[in-house]
């Protein structure tokens, strides 16, 4: 996997599911939530460092998504982001969740780097760009 592509392994527990049995839908978004903190852990960068020694955090601004099957308890899911574009102060992110190879769900998520007290917005940390980007560019 290169730096702009990463993987995380979620097993859905019997809290994800609704009474029918299915992961409800608002947990899809936990799910990939977890994956874009721990691909940013993989890359060196701790939320809570970035928080405190760079002075950004960085928020949801929109997100799209498309449920095409659903997960069930115990489903062992694996959740993907691809940074598609990073801009001055946003980056955009390919999500899915498939389960043995399946399709599940397809999302695009936009977030922006904001300042740590005020939230505008402020240009994406160099040592961040730079490790999301992918090596050739």
């Amino acid at each position: 996997m290169s730096n702009n592509q990463f993987c995380w392994p979620v097993r859905v527990y019997y809290e994800d599911t609704d009474a029918g049995g299915v992961v409800y839908h608002s947990n899809y978004l936990n799910f990939m939530e977890r994956a874009r903190t721990e691909w940013l852990r993989d890359l060196g960068f701790e939320q809570t460092t970035v928080k405190d020694e760079l002075g950004v955090i960085i928020v949801i601004h929109s997100l799209s998504i498309a449920f095409k099957s659903p997960a069930k308890f115990n489903d062992m899911l694996v959740v993907n982001c691809a940074l598609i574009r990073a801009g001055h102060s946003s980056m955009d992110i390919m999500q899915t969740i498939t389960r043995d190879g399946v399709l599940l769900i397809d999302a695009q998520v936009k977030a922006v780097f904001v300042n740590a007290e005020n939230f505008k917005p402020v240009a994406i940390p160099q040592a961040i760009k730079q490790a999301i980007m992918p090596i050739n560019d």
